[in-house]
């Protein structure tokens, strides 16, 4: 694990509630204090959990994100204690990567993030899609801010992706299956799913740093 800042140590007698509000405040170093102080528990978490063509720190990066989360939406008018519910957001966050670890081996990539999926924690059901579609006639300004941020990701993505990676998501965005991809490379089927989970990570990580950049924007 990284030493910690001496700057961070500023946070060191705060409870971890009034952390937490520090960081919704826009607070960087306290986010990155509160990710310091959890990360054991985090790995600890993500020891109990094992994805086929994960590594490890694959694991663990979900982990982190379920943190992440939890310091975003916690609120101390409905949850007593930061530690429970990060500790739920965590594990919450390592399940979903699980189930969708094994539900997506044989679809598309790209169907991998719905706009469907649930835009906030807890009881809210309010998706990605219906906060797009709150306007009936959208401004086109916000129509090209849209594009411009997709796109940006998809660069990112591209960019972060070995030779061997993209002519995998080739294959993959066209809906071949794990074996046909194998084929088409002359490798290995372990291969190939492996290559598919170093994609999703290096995605998950991009799509975070895109959040957490706009968050502090």
């Amino acid at each position: 694990m990284a030493q910690m800042n001496p700057q961070m140590l500023q946070y060191q007698n705060m409870p971890d509630e009034q952390i937490v509000e520090v960081i919704q405040s826009g607070d960087n170093m306290a986010l990155d204090y509160l990710m310091h102080k959890y990360n054991d528990l985090v790995n600890i978490k993500a020891s109990k959990f094992f994805m086929t063509g994960s590594e490890k720190e694959d694991i663990v990066q979900e982990g982190l994100i379920g943190l992440y989360k939890a310091t975003k939406s916690f609120n101390t008018q409905k949850q007593n204690s930061f530690k429970t519910f990060a500790n739920l957001c965590i594990e919450r966050q390592l399940i979903t990567a699980l189930k969708t670890s094994n539900r997506q081996k044989n679809i598309p990539l790209n169907s991998a993030f719905s706009l469907n999926q649930t835009a906030y924690e807890e009881n809210d059901d309010t998706s990605i899609m219906e906060i797009l579609n709150t306007k009936t006639i959208e401004d086109p300004l916000d129509t090209i801010t849209k594009k411009e941020y997709y796109n940006s990701i998809q660069r990112k993505i591209n960019e972060s992706l070995s030779d061997f990676e993209r002519q995998v998501l080739y294959y993959y965005k066209q809906g071949k299956s794990y074996v046909a991809i194998a084929e088409k490379l002359n490798t290995k089927v372990k291969s190939v799913d492996t290559a598919i989970q170093r994609i999703r990570k290096k995605a998950n990580k991009i799509k975070l740093n895109i959040e957490i950049e706009n968050n502090n924007a």
